[in-house]
């Protein structure tokens, strides 16, 4: 008996892919490179400044808690004893999958420093309530406790009594000199890099370091986006022209060309004027306005080389339907071009979105966007740090910092998918 497992060859796919694994340093940029893109989706997780964990005794009954029932009415009453037990709360979740959250008088929090607060809790002065208390309740931060909208409160104001109810510090008057300057301070954005925020805050009081790290994960999920759309309509338009051919081609082609001929950047910009910019409707309107098309040129050409080949008119002769031939067959073999290219089409779209960031045409205040960090650097040459941020979120070096292994690892893959043609 014959053993068909043994005549049985892996796909062109797997060989491919089987041969990728072998150019270790492709290998590696690209695991790289994943994780980063994973820690950028779970940034919520690692910068924020709602608190994961909360330990919290409410001092009020709760259900499942014992209770002495005074009156024997089987409910627990106000004046009633009973056994407070901690309660653990999870806000972040709570925030992210219910977009809900608690309001800062479940946590006992109805007044920060003297001014009555609504809303959601302040954690981070929370976090400093709990551990002066110290009746065993505390909160878990996450790892930079500080959100890219949240204009920072005063929380670090040097306390001090007011002896003679001026309302001002008088330097008799006893002072908690954190810094040791002998001077009452008082928190004010905009602030330098301190122990507490690593970049400095903004004109806004918001803190840079974290809107840099959201920034970065609008921007490349932008890009991504946008390059992973229009390459698929490209494809599959040139692939129609080159195909096919005949006058699909010829009129088609000419209407791409007169298409391209628009000025797209302009247009865009018209359109975001008149409708509210997000980052879904921004990549809809580059990919179909201009996305698409320099792709479109590259699949025609290599379609149009690779159907004159033995191994297409076998498939064709063998009744393989349109389809199969187009995207089974001549695509694989056509994808050195479009993976080359991707690096720069993806550096590309983060360009065109910082520059309508930085126009005022694209996401609009207070997202935590690149474009509106080059605008805040611009209009406050005087703050260091923030001409700083400029240069870190600067697409020369941050980009030509990240996506080297980028360029590699599509350069490699394009050489595996070209190492083999594909069988009829």
């Amino acid at each position: 008996m014959i053993d068909n497992n043994l005549y049985k060859s892996d796909s062109i796919l797997k060989k491919r892919i089987r041969k990728f694994k072998t150019i270790k340093r492709a290998y590696y940029s690209l695991i790289i490179l994943i994780i980063a893109y994973i820690f950028s989706l779970l940034a919520s997780f690692f910068v924020n400044s709602t608190a994961l964990i909360v330990r919290y005794t409410n001092n009020i009954y709760d259900v499942g808690e014992e209770y002495v029932d005074l009156n024997n009415n089987k409910i627990w009453d106000e004046g009633e004893d009973h056994i407070d037990r901690h309660q653990y709360y999870y806000p972040l979740f709570k925030k992210i999958f219910t977009n809900a959250d608690y309001e800062a008088k479940f946590f006992g929090q109805e007044y920060v420093k003297g001014k009555k607060r609504f809303g959601k809790p302040h954690y981070r002065l929370l976090k400093k309530k709990f551990r002066k208390s110290g009746n065993g309740d505390f909160i878990v931060m996450p790892l930079y406790p500080y959100d890219p909208f949240e204009e920072v409160l005063s929380e670090r104001d040097e306390e001090f009594t007011d002896m003679n109810s001026n309302g001002v510090w008088d330097n008799n008057e006893p002072l908690v000199d954190n810094n040791n300057n002998g001077l009452h301070d008082q928190y004010r954005p905009t602030t330098t890099p301190d122990n507490y925020h690593i970049m400095g805050t903004d004109n806004q009081g918001r803190d840079v370091l974290s809107r840099v790290i959201y920034g970065f994960k609008i921007s490349i999920t932008f890009a991504l986006t946008v390059w992973a759309l229009s390459y698929l309509l490209g494809i599959i338009i040139g692939a129609a022209f080159g195909f096919f051919g005949g006058k699909l081609d010829l009129y088609g082609l000419r209407f791409v060309e007169m298409y391209a001929s628009i000025p797209f950047l302009f247009t865009l910009m018209m359109l975001a004027s008149f409708i509210r910019p997000t980052i879904f409707v921004l990549s809809a309107m580059l990919v179909i306005l201009m996305g698409w098309v320099g792709i479109s040129y590259y699949i025609r050409g290599e379609f149009l080389r690779e159907k004159s080949k033995d191994y297409v008119s076998a498939a064709i002769a063998m009744g393989q339907t349109n389809w199969n031939v187009m995207f089974k067959h001549i695509l694989p073999n056509a994808l050195t071009p479009i993976i080359t290219n991707a690096p720069f089409a993806i550096m590309g779209y983060i360009g065109v979105l910082v520059s309508l960031d930085y126009l005022g045409f694209g996401l609009q205040p207070p997202t935590p966007s690149w474009g509106e960090l080059f605008t805040q650097a611009a209009g406050n040459l005087q703050n260091w740090h923030l001409v700083y941020s400029l240069m870190i979120v600067d697409l020369k070096y941050c980009l030509s910092a990240y996506f080297p292994s980028c360029k590699y690892i599509c350069i490699n893959i394009a050489k595996s998918f070209a190492l083999e043609k594909s069988p009829a």
